[in-house]
């Protein structure tokens, strides 16, 4: 397989797409945006999965160019929910809720839970479209604790971080600068994963 060398990168979300070019400095190819393209459509995610909604974002993204695509689609687990919101993560409420309303419903549905009893996960799932035949699947998965009160920090497209205490750390996930999350994000985990599965195919 041809070495690759750039990737479409298919979301809208800013946040996102900056966290991404960081973590793109350790590898050798380099992300062209859906902006990059003037690629404005976006597809419905009806999918019961991170790994469904994934792979159907990178196929319908592949319709655009040549080019690999990179698509991915997470959220958070929270244990006391029993695993909610999961793949709903953004339409928790039925709808796209705003951030403050996400917050809102988290503290509400765990108000009075025990600490013992917050622990919760950031997953992701990526799917990598090289061609035709070819689509390789990862995944990235953050433990941590859902606090009783965001961070005054709240990250515009990103609201659970303000309640995602990372033990390890001893810090929430929103304090953070992008180039400390990186280091230790789901999201690195999966690409590190994704790029093993590439080197494998060569």
């Amino acid at each position: 397989m041809a070495k690759i060398s750039k990737i479409i990168l298919a979301t809208h979300n800013e946040g996102k797409i900056l966290e991404y070019k960081v973590l793109a400095e350790n590898y050798p190819f380099e992300f062209t945006t859906l902006a990059d393209l003037a690629i404005e459509a976006e597809p419905e995610e009806d999918g019961k999965t991170f790994e469904e909604n994934a792979v159907k974002k990178a196929e319908f993204y592949s319709q655009f160019s040549d080019l690999p695509v990179l698509a991915e689609d997470g959220g958070i687990e929270i244990d006391y929910l029993r695993g909610e919101p999961g793949v709903f993560s953004r339409r928790w409420l039925g709808y796209k809720a705003t951030d403050e309303e996400l917050i809102s419903m988290t503290l509400e549905k765990l108000k009075g839970v025990p600490e013992e009893k917050r622990g919760a996960q950031f997953r992701v799932a990526l799917a990598l479209r090289l061609d035709d035949k070819n689509t390789l699947i990862s995944e990235g998965v953050l433990r941590g604790l859902i606090t009783e009160k965001p961070s005054e920090k709240i990250i515009p497209g990103f609201p659970f971080r303000s309640l995602f205490y990372v033990p390890d750390l001893g810090r929430v996930l929103g304090e953070l600068a992008m180039e400390e999350e990186a280091k230790i994000a789901h999201r690195r985990i999966a690409l590190k994963n994704l790029f093993e599965k590439v080197k494998a195919l060569n």
